[in-house]
């Protein structure tokens, strides 16, 4: 191929509108002009995308863009077609397309008027599409995504290892592939799978300086925190990624009950409902995306300013990529991510069946995602360290872990007996049986090895437990260790941990973080219980129970106090945002009181206050609260309202505690109460519940257990709370 003396420069500003490159993007470009295999790895953002436009409007013939997803596709089509003053400069060839818009995009190829043409895997191996390209003089193909060639990939997808096949079945030509994410593993892989293992390479550094990185401890009120943190960002364009579909639905209804402007994309809606959802957010229609993984590959909206990981990733090549999706145009970008070890503990399940050497390597990446999510070292320097690139500060100012440092702890003599032990077993294990073998656990594996015989042999079995994964960690980071990703991830000494065996200096460590699905999550410091106003509600509330001779529960329960002094309702209306208070709650003598004492006490004390909000369910869960309602209005007995609804007898009053103690609503089921118990009986629970301090059921069960069916504790204290409290 004759090489091609262009300024580039020139073109980019004639085609694109750009006065300067980014980063290699204009040595690439020139290495594909120059008919050369390229492999590119690049971040997201970093502008991949041009690195084969551009050259495909500037050589002879068609290029071919394998690329995974429609909604790529689409995306770029469309960003190509409107550069251009003619029609058919770019296309696609998918499952999307019906029989007459296939014959439109072979014509306008055959004619010369397309540059770009974007193919799924699956259709570059169409019979008929081979045998159509075959006639068509390709310039290069680009390969986007080339991750997915790689078994060790965050997103491996078989049909990818054809492509070198179908290349050299429609005709030979350069090839380009690209990556955002691609340990030297997958890096190695892509290339021999490809047949480019000659490719010049061009390697961007990994750092996104503008990303904030942050792992939050995924609680019961996940959701809540996740509606909090959306409102906080109001009008903000943001993804959210969950791994099921039906999570991606559930959280998209409940953020749309929640005046949220957002909807759900996976891939199993039809492709006109994703391609119309995709529009709308680019569109800045909505404002936020719950998603599978199918979505944001190659979308290119540089305003997204927050990307939020409902469920822990598989790996973290998949967490770089989709966390990447974030603060493209330079600006601010956060991503916050929610884990649990449940999660964790779910993927790893679902592997079983697999192959041996597929569960294998999904492990492996797996303990490299709960390392990240666990680690309280700088998030940044772990996530580079992965990618093979070293981050020389110490804090990166822009983590959870450089913002709020843990403290550190030396660790020198535990490194020792780490690099001893990985020296002993001579380099041929991984972290966990180091692990088990320096806290002496005579496991099958390590009988099996004779291990046990070993002086080294339960080094640290003295040692704090929790010690040894943060310190094989950040001897990895440090470079006392090396992990052999491709021999099933065992740990080797490095010239620097033979040293440091023979004259160690102080080693300092982090202790990693624990996570707790009980564990409250701190909203941006601004939701810390206030304690002297705690204190001073409480005094209020005792003083009107005084008054009123009632239970102090039956005047406010006690998280509702907690939340008053969390977020500082100071008018009726926001007291209304409150666990536990409804419209009747807020009718009572003793409301304004409440309210009135939180203004007073945010104006002495200046406190700046951030106002809250109730989290409403989703839309069906309403529905069914509503039609509880008006079913009990219209007296109709409740274990039949139960059956009309589908659900057991001990479901519907879940769902009437909720209404009553947590939504603060009055309901009156005295008509079935007198036709199930005698009303001595309902007198003598009401009056129990009357002499309650707490009101608690455990206690009330203790108590009356004996006389009464748990059942009928549990509807008088219905009756009760609504009576007395509402």
């Amino acid at each position: 191929m004759t090489k091609k003396t262009i300024n580039l420069t020139k073109e980019l500003k004639h085609y694109f509108g750009f006065d300067t490159f980014k980063g290699d993007q204009e040595a690439i470009i020139q290495n594909v002009l120059d008919g050369n295999d390229t492999f590119v790895l690049m971040p997201t953002g970093g502008g991949k995308s041009l690195c084969y436009q551009l050259p495909s409007l500037l050589m002879d013939g068609v290029a071919i863009v394998i690329s995974p997803l429609i909604a790529l596709m689409k995306n770029q089509v469309d960003f190509i077609t409107h550069l251009s003053e003619h029609e058919g400069m770019a296309h696609y060839l998918n499952s999307s397309l019906n029989k007459a818009a296939i014959d439109q995009v072979k014509t306008d190829i055959r004619e010369g008027r397309t540059k770009l043409l974007y193919v799924a895997p699956e259709s570059l191996t169409k019979e008929d599409n081979v045998e159509f390209l075959k006639t068509v003089r390709i310039s290069f193909y680009a390969v986007d995504e080339a991750h997915c060639i790689s078994e060790w990939g965050h997103d491996f997808r078989p049909e990818y290892r054809r492509i070198r096949p179908i290349i050299n079945e429609i005709g030979k030509a350069p090839v380009i592939a690209l990556t955002a994410t691609a340990t030297d593993k997958v890096r190695s892989d892509i290339k021999k799978s490809l047949g480019i293992v000659d490719a010049i390479e061009f390697k961007s550094s990994f750092n996104r300086p503008n990303l904030y990185y942050e792992v939050r401890p995924k609680t019961k009120d996940i959701d809540k925190d996740i509606v909090r943190f959306i409102k906080q960002h109001q009008g903000k364009s943001g993804i959210i990624y969950c791994l099921s579909r039906k999570k991606v639905e559930d959280l998209a209804e409940v953020l749309r009950a929640n005046d949220i402007k957002a909807a759900a994309y996976h891939a199993g809606l039809d492709s006109g409902t994703r391609s119309e959802t995709q529009d709308d957010f680019l569109m800045e229609r909505i404002d936020v995306i719950v998603a599978t993984i199918a979505f944001g590959m190659g979308i290119d909206k540089p305003d997204v300013r927050f990307v939020i990981h409902y469920d822990i990733p598989k790996s973290l090549e998949g967490y770089y990529q989709e966390t990447g999706r974030a603060g493209r145009d330079g600006g601010e970008g956060l991503c916050i991510a929610f884990y649990s070890y449940k999660d964790l503990q779910k993927l790893d399940k679902f592997m079983e069946g697999k192959p041996v050497a597929e569960q294998d390597i999904g492990r492996q990446l797996l303990q490299e995602t709960a390392a990240y999510a666990e680690t309280s070292v700088c998030r940044r320097k772990m996530l580079l360290h992965y990618f093979g690139e070293q981050y020389e500060q110490d804090n990166c100012h822009n983590c959870d872990n450089c913002l709020h440092p843990g403290t550190k702890i030396e660790a020198s003599n535990q490194l020792v007996i780490v690099l001893r032990a990985v020296q002993a077993i001579k380099e041929n294990f991984r972290s966990d049986y180091v692990i088990d073998f320096v806290t002496g656990r005579d496991t099958e594996e390590i009988l099996a090895h004779h291990h046990q015989e070993l002086d080294e042999f339960g080094a640290g079995e003295d040692e704090d437990p929790k010690i040894w994964n943060p310190v094989i960690r950040q001897a990895l980071i440090a470079g006392y260790l090396t992990k052999d990703v491709e021999n099933y991830g065992l740990l080797k000494l490095t010239t620097a941990g033979r040293k440091f065996i023979k004259s160690p200096t102080s080693f300092m460590v982090v202790q990693d973080h624990e996570f707790s699905e009980d564990e409250e999550v701190p909203e941006g410091g601004t939701s810390a219980l206030d304690l002297t106003l705690a204190a001073m509600l409480h005094d209020l509330r005792k003083k009107w129970s005084r008054k009123l001779e009632r239970p102090s529960y039956v005047i406010f329960q006690d998280v509702s106090i907690e939340q008053m002094a969390t977020y500082y309702p100071v008018t009726l209306e926001e007291l209304k945002n409150i666990q536990g208070v409804g419209d009747g709650k807020t009718r009572q003598p003793y409301a304004k009181d409440f309210v009135n004492l939180i203004k007073r006490y945010c104006d002495e004390n200046e406190i700046e206050r951030q106002s809250d909000l109730r989290v409403r369910t989703k839309a069906k869960d309403s529905m069914r609260k509503l039609k509880i309602l008006q079913n009990i209005d219209r007296r109709i007995a409740l274990d039949d309202i139960a059956n009309a609804l589908g659900i057991e007898f001990d479901e519907l009053l879940d769902e009437l505690e909720g209404i009553v103690l947590y939504s603060g609503n009055k309901v009156n089921i005295d008509y079935f109460l007198n036709e199930i118990m005698d009303p001595d009986d309902i007198d003598d629970i009401f009056e129990y519940f009357r002499e309650s301090e707490s009101g608690d059921l455990k206690e009330a069960y203790k108590e009356l257990g004996s006389d009464y069916e748990e059942d009928e504790i549990r509807l008088v204290r219905i009756k009760f709370i609504s009576e007395m409290a509402n």
